[in-house]
């Protein structure tokens, strides 16, 4: 090797080494399995790695798949010498040898694996030159109809190998709407939701996209593109509901029967029916053709219409469109007989009444379609019980059905019930109804009272509401039990203000007059009644009900003594609460109902506030009020007749007080805990808050907030934070540790305005805790803490000399004892 190629080698080695070439970051090292990553597309001579080997090794092998590009040199560099492709070979497996100077392998081989990395080297390209499809119109939006492909040789684990679509263009374009769409993953071309609805074959057969492809994932400037024409032709959708079916009800044809069909647009479909109206017995089928079947007879009368819809889906049950809506009408046959409208009808008939007259109508109904010939329905009288006083005396209209009188007027008293059979009939059935015709009296007779004048009735005007006062009877010779016989009556003369009322037993058509509302002497004394009595059925043409029809008696009220009466029964009244002694606030009057003379006086004036003039009923004042400690006064007002039984009544009087500004302000509370630190470090504030009794609308709540002495400024100063809050802060830290009393001046904004001058104790004192510690103040004739101590140890001393004194004394009266004990024992004879 020249100089000028090792100082080439060695300028490769020293760019490998610094350009990180090589597993782990080494650059050299033993003999043993290396794999290597380098980029495709590199210049050639470019250092991988150099192995060393032990002696007697002296030189390197390099074997496998070199394809003349990989070469070692005898010293152990390895290196390519061309520009690498992993296009033709991603990975290069190769053996590394060292061998002596007789090249004889000494070490390995050891395999080398060479992986070459991707770059961006190759575009993508479609694997057509021109696509063409087809799509049917309405077909689902986002499943595809057609794709596009395109390949790109390079790495597709990489970004360089992955691939995005694009619908470039679309032609034409309507009203600037796209109504295609494209995956750009997997390049299917499907409608947007807009073109399933809108896609038209009649306005435009075809469309022509422009497709792009992009690799890197369309995220790079130098990505490389790919673009294709795709043609698309649209298809008419045939996927469209049938026309509604109809299907004849209880057909003897074998089931089932087809009634109708669908078909989606392409083979292969799944095709199923839905019953959204969860019909309790659903008899429709459809076959895998789209075929639709009706399974069994259908009766109109259990329902006569359904709807349903047919379904298409894809093998793996996707719906392939929206849901077709199938209708089906069941068609009426007449099997349905005219059925009547109860078992007997029963109708009534005046014996006078005349020719022609509409007697009531018999109304069949049949149960097959209306409107139609199977439900058309004639009438016709086959019997007449009894015959007298002869056959045919009533008619039915042939359509109608109403029944009318043809012959001439009945009577009662030759035959009180009539009964007809009615034929009935449709087109195929008939049915026999039966008709009863009771022959009622007509109103010829009028009412008539047992007696005309009920005479003098008394009662005073206390009797109670609902009190019957008079029972009376007339009677009527018509029919028992009908409108012609059943009496109402009714007060016409006497009792304009309505209070009276008569009730009426409906068996006995016995009267019974009641009170309504209270009796009043003072309003009417005198009541002249007169009663009525009428039918409530119209009495026949030339008879008129006259005097026998009428009754009167008189009603005489008596006085009864009654409270005084007021005219409401609570009176309210405001006025300001600084309103002088003396002042008229209210008036309440009362009427004594017999017309006495009525005093006044008050109860419950709990506060002495007010009092009443006994004669004419106003009210003063008699002290001063206060809405602070009561805002709305209530009293009772006493009514007393003068006189008689001294009846009284009672009435409510209300009294609000307005407010004036008659409170100063005052602190919120007792601030009894207001300290600063002591020593202070910096100067400080504390805040408190004001407010006063008046009310909150009237002053508003914006008070002024000033220091009581001028010669405090120095020392303290106080700023309004809001309407009812201040902050008393200090100027400087050169205070003592005590308690200051700093005078408040506090002005409200009132009309008058009114001010208090309040004390606010701050104290200066040591803190524990970041709170104020004092120590207990010595009290008058307790001791200091020294002369205490000193008390309490002469007491313990003056204990303790009295038990030592104790304790010597009990110990030498027990030694006494003990001796007096011996000498007794020795002095004591034996027994034997």
């Amino acid at each position: 090797m020249t100089t000028q190629a090792q100082l080439h080698c060695l300028c490769l080695l020293t760019l490998y080494l610094t350009t990180g070439y090589g597993q782990e970051g080494k650059f050299s090292g033993p003999l043993k399995p290396m794999e290597f990553s380098i980029f495709e597309g590199q210049e050639p001579s470019q250092p991988i790695f150099q192995f060393k080997a032990n002696p007697p090794a002296v030189t390197f092998k390099l074997t496998g798949e070199t394809d003349g590009i990989f070469q070692i040199q005898p010293d152990g560099l390895l290196y390519h010498n061309k520009s690498l492709d992993r296009e033709t070979r991603a990975v290069h497996r190769l053996q590394v040898s060292a061998l002596d100077a007789q090249g004889n392998t000494v070490e390995g081989p050891v395999p080398v694996t060479i992986e070459v990395k991707d770059i961006n080297d190759n575009r993508p390209v479609f694997l057509q030159q021109h696509y063409e499809g087809s799509v049917r119109q309405n077909s689902r939006p986002g499943k595809p109809f057609i794709y596009v492909n395109a390949t790109d040789l390079d790495d597709p684990a990489t970004l360089n190998g992955q691939l995005i679509y694009q619908i470039i263009m679309q032609l034409p374009k309507v009203n600037n709407v796209m109504y295609f769409q494209i995956n750009n993953q997997t390049g299917g071309i499907s409608l947007t939701p807009q073109g399933s609805q809108e896609l038209d074959p009649l306005k435009n057969p075809s469309y022509k996209l422009l497709v792009s492809v992009e690799d890197m994932g369309g995220l790079s400037e130098h990505s490389f593109t790919d673009s294709v024409h795709v043609d698309i032709t649209v298809k008419e959708n045939i996927w469209k509901p049938p026309e509604p079916v109809e299907i004849e009800e209880n057909s003897t044809e074998p089931y089932p029967i087809k009634i109708t069909q669908v078909q989606w647009n392409d083979p292969g479909a799944l095709y199923s029916l839905v019953d959204k109206e969860n019909t309790p017995r659903f008899p429709f089928s459809i076959d895998q053709k789209g075929d639709i079947y009706v399974t069994q007879p259908l009766d109109r009368e259990e329902k006569d219409a359904y709807v349903f819809y047919a379904v298409a889906r894809d093998e793996q049950g996707k719906s392939l469109s929206i849901p077709l809506k199938i209708q089906v009408k069941v068609k009426d046959i007449n099997d349905n007989p005219p059925t009547c409208p109860s078992p007997v009808t029963v109708l009534e008939v005046q014996e006078n009444e005349q020719i022609g007259s509409s007697i009531g109508t018999v109304t069949a109904h049949d149960l097959d379609e209306q409107d139609t010939i199977n439900s058309v329905l004639e009438y016709r009288i086959v019997d007449q019980t009894p015959k007298v006083p002869q056959d045919g005396l009533f008619l039915v209209q042939e359509y109608s059905g109403i029944l009318q009188l043809v012959v001439q007027s009945l009577r009662k008293w030759d035959t009180p019930q009539y009964n007809l059979t009615i034929e009935v009939s449709d087109k195929d059935f008939k049915t026999l109804c039966f008709v009863q015709i009771n022959v009622i009296d007509i109103n010829d007779q009028i009412p008539i009272f047992e007696k005309s004048d009920y005479g003098n009735l008394t009662f005073p005007e206390d009797t109670a509401v609902g009190s019957v006062i008079l029972t009376i009877q007339a009677t009527d010779a018509d029919e028992p039990h009908t409108g012609s016989s059943k009496i109402l009556y009714r007060i016409t003369q006497g009792d304009s203000e309505g209070r009276l009322e008569i009730e009426t037993d409906p068996q006995t058509n016995t009267g019974y007059i009641k009170l309504k509302k209270p009796l009043d002497f003072e309003t009417v004394a005198i009541h002249n009644i007169v009663v009525q009595a009428e039918n409530p059925e119209p009495l026949v043409p030339g008879v008129q009900y006259n005097a026998s029809s009428s009754a009167t008696f008189r009603l005489m009220v008596t006085d009864v003594n009654e409270a005084p009466q007021f005219f409401q029964q609570v009176s309210e009244a405001k006025v300001s609460e600084a309103v002088a002694k003396g002042t008229k606030v209210g008036n309440m009057t009362a009427k004594d109902p017999e017309g006495l003379d009525v005093s006044y006086s008050l109860r419950g004036d709990k506060r002495g506030w007010l009092r009443i003039d006994p004669a004419t009923g106003e009210i003063f004042s008699v002290a001063l009020l206060d809405r602070e400690a009561e805002s709305l006064y209530r009293v009772q007002v006493v009514a007393t007749e003068v006189g008689g039984s001294y009846l009284s009544s009672t009435a409510q009087f209300h009294l609000t007080l307005t407010d004036v500004n008659d409170n100063p302000p005052r602190l919120v509370k007792e601030y009894t805990g207001l300290f600063f630190c002591y020593p202070p470090k910096a100067p400080g504030s504390l805040i408190f808050e004001a407010t006063d009794d008046d009310e909150l609308t009237f002053r508003g709540r914006h008070f002024t907030f000033s220091l009581g002495s001028e010669s405090l400024q120095k020392d303290w100063e106080v700023s309004k934070i809001n309407g009812t809050h201040a902050r008393l802060s200090t100027k400087h830290t050169g205070f003592e540790e005590r308690v200051y009393n700093i005078p408040i001046r506090i002005g409200d904004g009132g009309r008058p305005p009114l001010e208090r001058t309040v004390s606010l104790p701050v104290t200066f004192c040591k803190c524990v805790e970041n709170r104020c510690f004092q120590p207990a103040a010595r009290m008058p004739g307790i001791p200091p803490v020294g002369m205490a101590v000193g008390i309490l140890l002469a007491t313990f001393l003056v204990i303790g000399i009295i038990l030592a004194v104790m304790f010597f004394r009990m110990k030498r009266d027990k030694g006494q004892h003990n001796a007096e004990s011996s000498q007794a024992s020795e002095t004591k004879p034996l027994r034997n």
